[in-house]
């Protein structure tokens, strides 16, 4: 765009034989070029992206498209900040898509394929489902495929996404997120851990324990927990760390549950090391000062945001992503080296 104008300018002064009127044309493009040029400046990039923030922040789309209705529906329970993160990504996409955004959620797999057959009801314009039971989401995602609507599949359940018929799938694989919990334990010379699930029957919680018992080469247990009874969490734990002092690494599922398990530590006395899955600014604040071990990041707010976006690039575009494999979002091995990085973005709710 300079390069262009630029050039017009200089054609049409050299041009007009008047002085007078030669010289007020080259006023008119000085003033035209040093605003062009102040347009594609550094400040007038900022200028730039300073104006798009705050039209996100009022709620304005960037696109022109239909104002389609996406749908989400979790399998989170009530109060897992995990899911918090997962929503700020796709509201953030919905307002860039003009997309009107709904969710619900249910830690009841009945309930979860009850929200999803409601959603279908209304005929919204794109689902957005995890499988953590498949088996109990199969009828209710095959139903809103066979009515038209586009589903993409989220965090859990990359193996049955397909089958089912969604588009692709975005988070990470858990077996390999597991393996590298096994690897990184061996590294920090554990040799007996204990793997926490707080919600039996996710297949997601159960690939990640598995996968770091493929990898690690010390002795490996899980302990199953209630995930929506915080008390009952620590003190199952710590019973678990009082009969079995030689436990040195326990590894909680989820953010949430990693101060439990600490708590827990504290109380028996044990000096086990605390590792945990996921991300947020009580675990940034708690690497940082060697509370935690390590934590393993999947980035859940891309999880949100992929999804809404690569919904409405289906929608405006007929594009999908992932040629029939997972839209990888991680592991990725968080330590205190990187806390402090990464305080910033977690106190913003965007990791």
């Amino acid at each position: 765009m300079h390069a262009e104008g630029h050039k017009g300018g200089h054609g049409l002064v050299t041009r007009v034989p008047n002085g007078g009127v030669r010289a007020a044309i080259g006023a008119v493009l000085a003033v035209a070029l040093t605003a062009a040029l102040a347009g594609c400046s550094s400040t007038g990039g900022k200028r730039a992206e300073d104006a798009r923030k705050a039209a996100a922040a009022q709620g304005r789309a960037a696109v022109d498209t239909p104002r389609w209705t996406f749908a989400m529906v979790t399998h989170s329970g009530d109060g897992d900040t995990f899911w918090d993160i997962v929503q700020n990504g796709a509201k953030q996409a919905a307002v860039k898509d003009n997309i009107n955004f709904l969710y619900a959620h249910s830690d009841e797999a009945q309930q979860q394929a009850q929200l999803i057959d409601s959603y279908v009801a209304k005929g919204v314009d794109g689902l957005i489902v995890t499988l953590a039971k498949p088996d109990a989401m199969k009828t209710a995602v095959e139903k809103a495929v066979k009515a038209g609507i586009p589903v993409i599949t989220v965090n859990s359940g990359a193996d049955a996404s397909k089958a089912f018929g969604a588009l692709t799938h975005i988070g990470q694989d858990e077996t390999v997120a597991g393996e590298a919990v096994g690897d990184e334990l061996d590294e920090r010379g554990r040799k007996k851990a204990l793997c926490v699930l707080h919600e039996q029957g996710n297949v997601g919680h159960e690939q990640r324990c598995a996968g770091a018992k493929k990898t690690f080469g010390g002795d490996l247990q899980n302990l199953y927990v209630d995930g929506t009874n915080m008390p009952d969490v620590q003190a199952s734990i710590l019973a678990k760390l009082q009969s079995d002092p030689s436990i040195d690494a326990v590894v909680t599922l989820g953010a949430p549950f990693a101060d439990a398990a600490v708590q827990a530590r504290k109380s028996a006395g044990s000096k086990a090391e605390v590792e945990t899955f996921d991300l947020n600014a009580k675990v940034a604040d708690a690497l940082a000062a060697g509370t935690l071990g390590f934590a393993v990041d999947q980035q859940p707010y891309l999880q949100g945001y992929e999804a809404v976006d690569l919904l409405w690039l289906y929608r405006y575009n007929a594009n999908v992503l992932g040629g029939g494999k997972p839209v990888l979002t991680g592991p990725q091995i968080i330590t205190k080296d990187d806390a402090a990085a990464l305080k910033g973005y977690t106190e913003r709710g965007t990791r």
